[in-house]
């Protein structure tokens, strides 16, 4: 039944954008988030699906879209030119096959967010896109939470609906994207028409929150319980109640604590003394590898250029307190280790060209949302209260993924990219409404002149 039900929802949508061509950016939104072919085990695992879903959104876009008003922003301008980049250390990667495995898939990325932003021309076609990725999400997120409620979690062995270790729904990444969707969750609930705000549509927010922040304890990743503190602190700068919401939370955290199970508090406390932890003594060694890496490759490996790395890792592990402590170090080697960060992803990548146009990319999008934020939070009248929440939605999420890229590599990550495509759009489309609509001038009609004072 779940073969038919899919693959039957992507013939629908793929069939419904022959009417309607934007259902075919929704329908790449959907495939390249859920990854539909690899839940399914029947014709549609023989498919590639999200190819199919690229080529339709973006020659729909090309041969029947209307692109009145189309406006192309710095940003898509810098996505271009990473996109160019990224082609060319592809070409002269340190590892060719494994470069141009991840190139398969980082170009559409790239392209699909190049091109989103020109298709998001009305308020009703922000609201869809959004509504297809949380939505979308939120499937993943409810399977991870049920999964974790009944006990099914653990470091690298919470199985949602993809029975793989990898992509979205690696440990790491589907913990920064399950709390960066919160923010985007709220927006959908409060804000667009196509889901009315009423009590059920609240209560669904709700819940889907819930499995959010279940998503960490399930995957008992640290980079979870960062991005849910820092969102946590982001929150106060638009909740009008300060210290009723610093209270609720403060007694969540400790009414929540007794029912942790102990394998995730034990974990948590390793983020106070990473040494004596292995996984974190390699991320740290493998971020000094590629510190002196790029000083002989300044543009970068390409991609899997990790995989020339060999590091030695020191354990550091006190036992006692005071004189009666001791302390155990142990060694331990290994090579090919991935570089756990999204910052040391780029530079041994891309090098510190792609670094810059990377971040360059990330602080435009923040100082764009502020900008919006800041110049439409004030509107009451109809139809202009929808701008800067969503602005703000979109910096959250952004700068809760900023920070749990800090420890996991997923500097490409395609839902990354489409939150860049909405605040691309989003930018865009506000400097169109708001430009001053000049009245045109006939040919050879006369004009008013007026003699010189």
């Amino acid at each position: 039944m779940i073969n038919l039900g899919l693959s039957g929802f992507v013939a629908a949508l793929f069939a419904l954008g022959l009417r309607r061509p934007f259902l075919w950016v929704l329908a790449y939104l959907y495939v390249d988030i859920l990854v539909p072919q690899k839940i399914s085990w029947g014709f549609l695992s023989q498919l590639p699906v999200s190819l199919m879903a690229f080529v339709f959104a973006f020659g729909g876009w090309v041969m029947l879209d209307d692109k009145r008003d189309t406006r192309f922003t710095m940003r898509q301008g810098l996505m271009v030119l990473l996109l160019v980049y990224c082609g060319l250390t592809t070409m002269f990667a340190d590892y060719p096959e494994p470069a141009a495995e991840k190139w398969a898939w980082v170009w559409k990325a790239l392209l699909f967010a190049i091109i989103l932003p020109l298709t998001l021309r009305t308020r009703l076609r922000f609201e869809a896109a959004a509504v297809f990725m949380v939505l979308t999400v939120g499937a993943i997120l409810i399977s991870g939470g049920i999964k974790t409620l009944a006990g099914g979690g653990g470091y690298g062995t919470l199985r949602t609906l993809v029975a793989e270790n990898a992509g979205i729904y690696e440990g790491s990444t589907l913990s920064t994207i399950a709390i960066a969707t919160i923010p985007l969750i709220w927006w959908v609930a409060r804000y667009t028409t196509i889901f009315p705000k009423s009590k059920l549509v609240t209560l669904y927010a709700a819940g889907l929150t819930f499995a959010a922040m279940l998503i960490p304890i399930g995957t008992q990743t640290r980079t979870g319980l960062l991005c849910l503190a820092l969102l946590a602190v982001l929150a106060l700068r638009s909740v009008k109640r300060r210290l009723l919401y610093i209270s609720l939370a403060a007694v969540l955290a400790v009414v929540a604590i007794p029912f942790l199970p102990e394998s995730y508090t034990n974990r948590m406390n390793t983020i106070e003394n990473h040494k004596a932890d292995q996984s974190a003594s390699t991320r740290v060694a493998v971020w000094m590898w590629t510190l002196d890496y790029v000083k002989d490759h300044p543009f970068g490996g390409g991609f899997d250029a990790y995989r020339g790395n060999k590091i030695k890792v020191e354990m550091v592990e006190v036992e006692g307190t005071g004189n009666n402590a001791s302390v155990d170090v142990t060694e331990a080697y290994d090579q090919s280790r991935a570089y756990h960060s999204s910052y040391f992803e780029m530079l041994g990548e891309q090098g510190w060209p792609g670094l810059l146009l990377w971040l360059w990319l990330q602080v435009l999008g923040l100082w764009q949302m502020e900008r919006i934020r800041h110049k439409w939070k004030n509107r009451t009248e109809p139809g202009q209260t929808w701008q800067a929440p969503l602005a703000n939605a979109l910096q959250q999420a952004q700068l809760v993924y900023l920070a749990g890229s800090v420890f996991v590599g997923i500097a490409f990550q395609p839902f990354v990219f489409m939150v860049i495509g909405l605040q691309c759009g989003l930018w865009s489309y506000l400097k169109r409404v708001e430009a001053p609509q000049r009245a045109p001038v006939r040919r050879g009609a006369p004009t008013l002149r007026t003699k010189p004072a």
